[in-house]
């Protein structure tokens, strides 16, 4: 009887002993294996292989010279497979084993994964004193964001916004400032020269003068806007109005072809005229049937860049008959000693052809208007003032 109970005891025992066992033995069959390659199938040696599951190794092998891994004992489930080579790169895949798997090649990348392109995980331990209890260290771990989106950086396209933006303000900066500077030439150029905006050079019989322009004017007086404000002048103290204008010197238009070769022709020289008297006195014609040549309206007086001095106006014949090399005499008074000096201008007339073959546009037919134009260069000298004679002749 004591045999019996004896008996059943290890029986009971080695049912139990082989049930637990019994799981461990039958895992002791299951194997993972494998061989690791790189971007172009080539076997890969000294790879670094491990077997995780829930973030623990569970076991870690090295390839050989043939690229191949194989890991034992592995029991059933799922887990996740890592390779390593510092020159091929890497690889992380999910695998589950039941019996003996292969997993044939496993390809090395070295472009890293997704997850850790974005950001990079780091471990912070947190050591925490008890007083009743060690130290106890923790491990806790941290996302940390490495693209520059991640970490709150501007894009690329904002920055290239803000660039565009920038480079547009400094363009209507310069732009202002270069309108400034113009503003700042002119007004310099207005106080060196004030001609630039005032034409009129007005001379007095006391020898100054007064650059402006004229805003009013009788009989009497002047409004002269000036620099310095507005002038009020005496008309009776006004000798002569000058306009002062900038003339451009027009060159004759030469065809392409020739202007290497062309020279302007000589300017051709009148003969001297006959006149039939020597003054206009021994006219004795009737006032009827001679010629009568009248200033129309009055002599502007203008002044080029150059200095030059330019008298024109309007001659008009009134009379009956035709005026021949109808001209105008201006006599200048140099200075106040009365000395003077002589200058003639032809009028642009109609052209007539003489019975000696002399050929002239300073003819004026009757009721016809004629423009002069006088030059004073400018070493003629400075004069204080003027008087003109309307001159001509009769030939038929």
């Amino acid at each position: 009887m004591t045999l019996i109970t004896s008996l059943q005891k290890r029986l009971v025992i080695a049912t139990i002993v082989f049930t637990l066992l019994a799981p461990t033995m039958i895992a002791k069959g299951n194997t993972l294996s494998g061989r690791i390659v790189d971007s172009s199938g080539s076997k890969v040696k000294k790879a670094s292989v491990s077997l995780l599951s829930d973030g623990r190794i569970i076991s870690d092998e090295s390839t050989g010279s043939d690229g191949k891994f194989k890991f034992k004992k592995i029991e059933d489930g799922t887990y996740i497979l890592q390779a390593s080579h510092e020159f091929f790169g890497s690889v992380e895949q999910s695998v589950t084993v039941t019996g003996k798997s292969n997993l044939g090649d496993i390809m090395l990348s070295s472009e890293p994964p997704e997850e850790l392109a974005s950001e990079e995980v780091s471990e912070i331990e947190k050591v925490s004193q008890n007083d009743n209890q060690g130290p106890k260290s923790e491990s806790i771990s941290v996302t940390v964001p490495q693209t520059v989106q991640a970490m709150g950086s501007p894009s690329k396209d904002f920055i290239l916004n803000e660039l565009n933006f920038e480079i547009k303000k400094l363009s209507a900066e310069f732009k202002h400032l270069n309108q400034e500077i113009d503003d700042l030439k002119a007004l310099s150029k207005m106080w060196v020269n004030p001609l630039t905006i005032y034409s009129k050079e007005i001379i007095l019989k006391n020898g100054s003068t007064v650059f402006g322009k004229i805003i009013y004017q009788d009989d009497k007086s002047l409004k002269v806007e000036t620099l310095v404000g507005y002038l009020i002048v005496d008309r009776a103290q006004v000798v002569r109005i000058v306009d002062n204008v900038i003339t451009e010197d027009t060159q004759e238009y030469v065809p392409e072809q020739i202007r290497e070769s062309y020279t302007p022709p000589p300017m051709p020289k009148l003969a001297q005229p006959r006149y039939t008297s020597a003054n206009n006195s021994n006219r004795n014609a009737s006032a009827k049937f001679s010629a009568n040549c009248v200033l129309v309206g009055n002599i502007s007086e203008k002044k080029d860049g150059q200095g030059n001095i330019i008298f024109d106006g309007e001659i008009k014949n009134i009379g009956g008959r035709r005026a021949d090399f109808v001209k105008v005499d201006f006599v200048f008074r140099k200075n106040w000693s009365g000395e003077t000096k002589t200058l003639t201008t032809f009028v642009k007339g109609s052209y007539n052809t003489f019975d000696t073959g002399i050929v002239s546009d300073a003819s004026l037919l009757p009721g016809a208007v004629g423009k002069f134009d006088l030059y004073v260069p400018q070493d003629f000298g400075a004069f204080i003032g003027y008087s003109y004679v309307i001159d001509w002749e009769e030939y038929q």
